[in-house]
């Protein structure tokens, strides 16, 4: 079995997942065994939808639980605290060969991954540095316009 990848969380990034766990693990769960007891009162429970529906929400439930656990049990915390260098926790705003702009967090939770193929271009990059973006149809450039912490 493969070794599970090791992800870059910013303190904050941290932060918010485990407050996303305790509060499945403590009021979401609770009020999923609930519904499942207000559910098995309504009779046979072959038939009964509010009990099938109310199993399948807390199958949901755990599941997340599940994987929330493991992400913070297989991350790291980083301290970027630069705005000289790209970062997991960095803002760029890069411009591409046509001068069309965009801005990307490199973030592993709700931004392009370091370990993607923009984010691992981007990764020690400095303001005015030109990167390489590996692609299906072929590379494309970026310059790096700036660099900001989130």
């Amino acid at each position: 079995m493969a070794e599970p990848r090791t992800e870059h969380l910013t303190q904050a990034q941290r932060d918010a997942l485990e407050a996303e766990l305790a509060e499945l693990e403590g009021p979401k769960r609770k009020a999923a065994v609930e519904a499942i007891k207000t559910a098995r009162s309504f009779g046979d429970l072959s038939e009964n939808f509010e009990y099938h529906a109310a199993k399948n929400e807390q199958g949901l439930l755990e599941a997340r639980i599940r994987k929330l656990r493991h992400r913070l049990q297989h991350s790291v915390t980083v301290e970027h605290d630069t705005d000289d260098q790209v970062g997991v926790g960095s803002i760029v705003e890069i411009e591409d060969e046509h001068d069309e702009r965009m801005e990307v967090e490199i973030s592993s939770v709700g931004g392009v991954s370091p370990d993607s193929p923009l984010g691992a271009a981007l990764m020690g990059a400095a303001v005015g540095d030109v990167v390489e973006v590996p692609a299906p149809r072929g590379s494309w450039r970026a310059t790096v316009v700036a660099i900001r912490r989130a």
